[in-house]
């Protein structure tokens, strides 16, 4: 432990020793002293009050990312940029995917976790976040990045509990002119090694990748304008390729342990989950026994093929000359995604789309907003089902363990070992496999991928919808100028969202009317005042929300908040708030068959007399796990095992989904503490979350004699498995801070630092079934730019540590192994003619890295971009 502390101590002290030595420096050389104070003092950022207003004045812990960050970001794009802001979390399921949080609890599928464009929600509706990038702006049309993070319910609904992006995009009538990007990169360039011993010494040789995007804004007249944007993406895939034993210990009572384990259970080998395995009697001992499986690569396409796109018509009313005072918009986004997705499993998306048509108002008080996202799967399918389900094409589960048994007491007879018994059962077991790239293995990835039940099949079939009204009013204005100029401020908001799935039989059904449409509503508003003291040095904001779903009674969620600016340099700030979230659309109906193991949402309608009826899975495993050790130990008979430890087993005490919760405090500052050339941003936050949803297993007993109930809970035959959407009973707190330091120490060069902690304080009530923390502690970002090194050329080097860390989740759980990434960009630029060149690396030592257990292993990506834009030619 003081060896952990001490490198903990000695890493920061060089951090904080290098950025010393460059801010003594700065101090014996002329530089631009007013360069990086002016550029952040006319920062306007929106989202953190719903109103423009002064970055510094934000009354909560706002990042912002704007346009010339990113074009000196060695980053792919402004998407992955975000990583490097302060408080930011990063998991990367897949070239094509990545996954956002801030302040702990973060999972594949962030549902707690808000991203918007333009302020509005891009999530696909039936997952209840957002598909990453694949409606998000093109770099070519991004103007900003503006990310929350922690809590922002009060004014923003039920799901940003953790944390909001908002994306903001340029106007066409102040950005016009054509634009266009090509990049082009190559990743694997150390070669990524493949799982399994069929794979040893194999690896990926390198991969091509290609990004080409147009942007076409124009604008007609006073009145009219549009905008076009079009990204066409292709490369190849991060493979997943753990060969991690999730169930090391199955077979510790008979000394099997190591690559011995007949009962392995690989991280990114998929069938021989427990649903794929068996308890079996092999010359009086009791075997855990797992199907063979396929490695993920075996059974997944991880070539991606993304196409977006999105188009803009906006009107702006009144005289001539027109100020933007009344504006009309159409929007319209569509993209199609081929690439790997996480959820609980891994799937294939293939031919997946999304689609979105949005109708926005807007003046100086009042904004109203009307859109419609809709979801197709396409042809997706999981992974795992896929592998479980070409296993039993060729045999079932009972003709296999059967196989397997006949074949290993053959073996034993003939004097074998038992290792080699084993091994020669299974080689027997599998005679007639189908064989991955062969015509019959490739002919049942269709054939499954085409079958709508995962316990015989893998196809994903989802058609689902969105839609979405809010508006936004500024009374103050509108209402009572006197009351603005006493420095009162009123603000008030409201919205409506219903979802609609059509019932696919598999994924979902609807409980109430058997094939028709599935519908869930929620609605909500809130209001805002504000008043500001003092020459307005204070500010006080209060926020009342509520919000009312179809299933929930209505819940509230205020906020305080209050900014203190000492002078136009220094401020300080402080905020107290709820944060409620109503179950996704999965978490409330899903109605999965997926191998043997049914997923049912946690609503009564979907689950009522399963939580009344069942008994923990870990409380069977753990029963039969004595049984098993009784009886290969203790030699006791089945049946006496059994009796003894009947006790093990525990009746489930959870009940029906509920709303979780969170109360959060922060205090912060935002300023230049001393000089003009230091900006400083630091947080401190507290928060204390209740009523955690996430899954539990449980399994029913089939048979009514209750006598015989610890013989049932004994034989996988004669129990119905489920997962079930519930909320834990634990009561957890967790706490953290981060710091920023931006420092212009000569002339154009920019040197950024920030630092972020966070921690699992402690729980209460501790069930051990509290969402998983999934957060490193400790993660530090470090970067140095210059835009004009000299006239033409730019730079940016950026260093990044992210400490260890223990991710658990339904799929897999482990020690997620510390990160240390540099990455690296050169910039030339051809001003006049509004071209820039950029080489750039991410990774650039290529230390391969997984950001979480069963995620792909990363490595180094080398690109180059040629972007011709239109804005060079007007910042020239």
């Amino acid at each position: 432990m003081i060896k952990n502390l001490s490198s903990h101590v000695n890493r920061y002290i060089f951090i904080y020793i290098t950025f010393t030595c460059f801010f003594l420096f700065s101090f014996l050389v002329k530089g631009q002293a007013d360069t990086l104070k002016s550029q952040i003092l006319n920062e306007v950022v929106i989202s953190a009050s719903r109103i423009k207003e002064n970055y510094l004045k934000s009354p909560t812990s706002i990042e912002l990312l704007t346009l010339k960050q990113i074009q000196q970001s060695p980053a792919l794009s402004y998407f992955d940029a975000i990583e490097n802001m302060r408080g930011i979390q990063l998991i990367t399921p897949s070239l094509g995917f990545k996954v956002y949080n801030a302040r702990g609890f973060t999972n594949t599928t962030n549902v707690r976790f808000v991203q918007l464009v333009d302020g509005i929600d891009n999530q696909a509706p039936h997952i209840g976040s957002p598909i990453a990038s694949a409606m998000a702006p093109n770099d070519l049309d991004i103007r900003q990045v503006e990310m929350i993070p922690g809590v922002a319910s009060a004014l923003y609904g039920m799901n940003s509990l953790n944390g909001l992006v908002n994306l903001i995009t340029l106007n066409p009538f102040e950005s016009e002119g054509l634009s266009f990007q090509q990049k082009t990169g190559v990743n694997h360039t150390g070669g990524t090694l493949l799982g399994g011993s069929q794979h040893d010494n194999k690896t990926v040789n390198p991969k091509l990748f290609s990004e080409i995007s147009l942007r076409y804004a124009k604008k007609l007249s006073e009145k009219w304008a549009f905008k076009t944007n079009f990204t066409y993406q292709k490369g190849y895939d991060w493979i997943a390729n753990s060969i991690i034993d999730l169930n090391p210990n199955a077979n510790t009572s008979v000394g099997l342990l190591g690559k011995d384990n007949v009962g392995a259970d690989y991280v990114n080998s998929y069938g021989n989950e427990s649903s794929n395995r068996r308890t079996l009697t092999l010359s009086g001992k009791r075997y855990v026994v797992a199907r063979t499986g396929y490695l993920e690569e075996e059974v997944t396409d991880y070539s991606i093929n993304n196409i977006k796109g999105d188009f803009a018509v906006n009107f702006r009313m009144g005289g001539v000359p027109l100020k933007p005072n009344h504006e009309i918009s159409y929007i319209f986004k569509y993209a199609q995604l081929d690439n790997v997705y996480q959820r609980t499993n891994r799937f294939r998306l293939d031919n997946y789309r999304l689609s979105q048509n949005a109708l926005v108002y807007q003046n100086l008080t009042t904004q109203i907003k009307a859109y419609l996202t809709s979801e197709n799967t396409g042809k997706s399918y999981n992974i795992r089902s896929m592998a479980e389900n070409i296993d039993r094409s060729f045999k079932t589960d009972n003709t296999w363990f059967t196989d397997f048994t006949n074949e290993f007491n053959n073996q034993n007879k003939q004097g074998k070992t038992t290792v080699d018994a084993l091994t020669i059962a299974r080689t027997v077991a599998d005679k007639g496999r189908p064989q991955p790239t062969t015509q019959q293995f490739n002919d049942l990835i269709e054939k499954l991928g085409d079958i709508n039940n995962w316990d015989i099949g893998a196809a994903l079939r989802v058609k689902s919808y969105l839609l979405h009204t809010e508006g936004l009013t500024d009374l103050s204005k509108k209402l009572s100028p006197v009351l603005q100029k006493k420095g009162f401020g009123l603000l008030a908001g409201f919205d409506y969202r219903n979802y609609f799935v059509i019932p696919d039989g598999n994924y979902f059904i609807n409980p109430k009317e058997t094939g028709k449409m599935l519908t869930y509503w929620k609605s909500g508003g809130f209001v805002q005042l504000s008043k500001k003291f003092f020459d307005e040095k204070l500010k006080f904001i209060l926020t009342l929300r509520g919000d009312k779903n179809q299933y929930f009674d209505l819940r509230f969620n205020p906020r305080g908040s209050v900014v203190y600016s000492l002078n136009e340099n220094n401020h300080f700030r402080a905020s107290y708030q709820n944060g409620y979230r109503f179950p996704s659309l999965f978490e409330a109906f899903s109605n999965i068959n997926s191998g043997g193991v049914k997923r049912v949402g946690g609503l009564p309608i979907m689950s009522q007399g399963i939580f009344e009826n069942s008994y923990l899975r870990k409380a069977i495993d753990d029963f039969t796990a004595a049984v098993n050790q009784d009886i290969n130990v203790n030699k006791l008979s089945q049946n006496e095992a059994i009796l003894k430890n009947k006790n093990v087993l525990r009746k489930n005490d959870y009940t029906y989904l509920q709303p979780e919760y969170v109360n959060s405090f922060e205090i912060g500052y935002k300023g230049y503490p001393i000089g003009k050339r230091l900006f400083l941003d630091t947080d401190f936050y507290y928060n204390v979350y209740r009523n955690f949803m996430a899954q539990i297993e449980a399994n029913v007993p089939i048979g009514t004699n209750t006598d015989s109930l610890a013989f049932y809970m004994y034989d996988r035959n004669k129990q119905a498995r489920y997962r079930l959407w519930t909320n834990s009973k634990t009561i957890v707190k967790n706490y953290g801070g981060g710091i920023s330091l931006t420092y212009n120490f000569y002339k154009n060069f920019i040197i950024t630092s920030n630092t972020s902690f966070a921690k699992l304080k402690n729980v209460a009530n501790n069930d051990g079934f509290e969402e998983a923390f999934n957060t490193p502690r400790w993660i530090v970002n470090v970067g140095i730019n210059n835009a004009t090194l000299t006239k033409n050329i730019g730079f940016g080097v950026n260093y990044k540590h992210q400490e260890s860390f223990l991710w658990q989740s339904a799929l897999a759980s482990g020690i997620v192994p510390k990160i240390t990434n540099f990455d690296a960009q050169l910039t030339y630029y051809l001003r006049n003619k509004g071209i820039q060149f950029k080489i750039a690396g991410t990774n650039v030592f290529n230390n391969h890295y997984v950001s979480f257990i069963a995620g792909p292993t990363i490595g180094a990506f080398y690109y180059a971009t040629v972007t011709f834009n239109r804005l060079f030619q007007k910042s020239s």
